[in-house]
């Protein structure tokens, strides 16, 4: 576990600073199926210049990372099961502009809270001035007052992978791990009172599945609370009430307290993470809000039809998609899982006369949702070695033999190698791993 200290943003707090984690390289990496040495650091921005996932260009600017076709591949799939899991749990989702108007953010707290955080107002006229916005609750306030609620429709969970900005110093960017444009898996759920224990509860319960099919290692909990000497809005009752809440929803599991740790506005569960160099930053969170239902003024029709204020539980399952995947290509070297590589199978004809049967199982590939290529270029040896070094899950060669009966030879990243199989029950292969979400290249049993 950690010590209780301000480390990065999740979803609304004000953005901290990385902490120091263990020396050394974490075992919780340490572990994992390749080596690590500390003198051959894993580190996701050498990484993602090798492998072609991201770029960062002067021109563009510090923490605006450019994401390449490879990188926008896979995040586009973890983007998608997120999306899909959220769906299946009761979310719906929503689009809402990464910008505001000025007021928006006075009434939200955001500009009374951290200001020297966020980008300078944009002014069009007198009366007319915008924020790029730091976080996506106030625009999701907005969606839930868009017409009278009743409690039928509680619990209400609004969910977006939305941008954010925030203002952060040149000298703490670096890569994908802090960045001035935030692309957040964020949500809010309104709920009654009565109904933020259980919910709390399956938000853990969706962030652990989320985490088992992404290969994310939580290093820890921990409960963040108010501390001295800092900012804070609401009631005392309010915030005893969330701190009650939140401590019974982790009933069971290990935690550390972190007093002062808490946002502005109400007591979180902060999910931590270690990266390749022993730096602890915070990948999902879940923080109780009794402040902004009543800065905007939210409610909704009880059953005996009085106006009652609801609960805003603002949570994020994996965090930013630039800090996850910054955790993701370290932890899995750059060798993501079958299902979010962000090539899944490449083709490669022994010589030219097997090209047509190559392109040929390359667009039954696609049919079948999968990504995949055909290279033509170089001796095949050559063609293999550059498969390998870009972590491409499965080589599929196709020799005369294989042409001839329509098969392929299936080469794994691993080093494995399989019998030929029919193409179809090559492609079935590839086809059950991925839909399994499996971190092994071969399906079980």
């Amino acid at each position: 576990m950690f010590p209780a200290r301000r480390t990065d943003v999740s979803v609304d707090e004000a953005p901290g600073r990385s902490a120091p984690g263990p020396r050394g390289v974490p075992a919780q990496l340490a572990s994992g199926s390749y080596p690590i040495k500390e003198s051959d650091m894993i580190d996701h921005r050498r990484l993602g210049r090798d492998l072609e996932l991201f770029v960062s260009d002067p021109l563009a600017g510090a923490g605006l990372p450019i994401w390449l076709p490879a990188g926008a591949a896979a995040r586009h799939a973890v983007e998608e099961y997120v999306r899909e899991l959220e769906r299946r749990a009761g979310y719906r989702h929503v689009y809402s502009p990464p910008l505001g108007k000025r007021e928006l953010f006075e009434l939200s707290g955001h500009l009374g809270y951290f200001a020297d955080d966020m980008f300078p107002p944009m002014r069009l006229s007198a009366d007319d001035e915008f924020v790029l916005r730091p976080a996506l609750c106030p625009h999701h306030a907005l969606v839930f007052r868009a017409r009278g609620r009743s409690y039928r429709e509680l619990p209400l969970r609004v969910a977006e992978i939305g941008g954010m900005y925030r203002a952060e110093r040149s000298g703490v960017l670096g890569g994908l791990s802090r960045v001035r444009a935030i692309s957040l898996n964020d949500a809010h759920n309104f709920c009654a009172l009565e109904q933020v224990g259980d919910e709390v509860r399956e938000i853990l319960r969706l962030i652990r599945e989320a985490h088992a099919a992404l290969g994310v290692r939580p290093a820890g909990f921990r409960l963040s609370l108010r501390g001295p000497g800092e900012k804070y809005v609401g009631a005392d009752a309010d915030w005893a009430r969330a701190e009650e809440l939140l401590r019974a929803a982790l009933d069971g599991v290990d935690y550390d307290e972190g007093p002062g740790e808490a946002a502005f506005y109400g007591p979180k569960i902060d999910i931590q993470i270690v990266d390749a160099a022993g730096r602890e930053s915070t990948i999902s969170t879940v923080q109780l809000d009794f402040d902004k239902p009543e800065r905007f003024d939210l409610s909704y029709t009880d059953a005996d039809g009085r106006r009652k204020r609801p609960v805003m539980v603002h949570r994020s399952l994996v965090g930013s998609m630039e800090r996850l995947f910054a955790y993701l290509i370290e932890v899995h070297a750059g060798a993501f899982p079958a299902w979010y590589a962000p090539v899944q199978l490449v083709v490669l004809p022994v010589d030219d006369g097997q090209a047509d049967a190559a392109v040929d199982l390359c667009g039954r590939a696609e049919a079948a949702g999968l990504r995949a290529e055909v290279d033509l270029a170089g001796s095949l040896g050559a063609r293999i070695r550059d498969a390998s070094r870009r972590k491409v899950p499965y080589v599929g060669v196709v020799g005369r033999r294989e042409a001839a009966d329509g098969s392929v030879a299936l080469r794994l990243r691993d080093g494995r190698g399989l019998d030929p199989l029919p193409a179809a029950g090559a492609l079935a292969l590839i086809g059950a791993v991925v839909a399994a979400r499996s971190a092994d290249l071969l399906p079980a049993g």
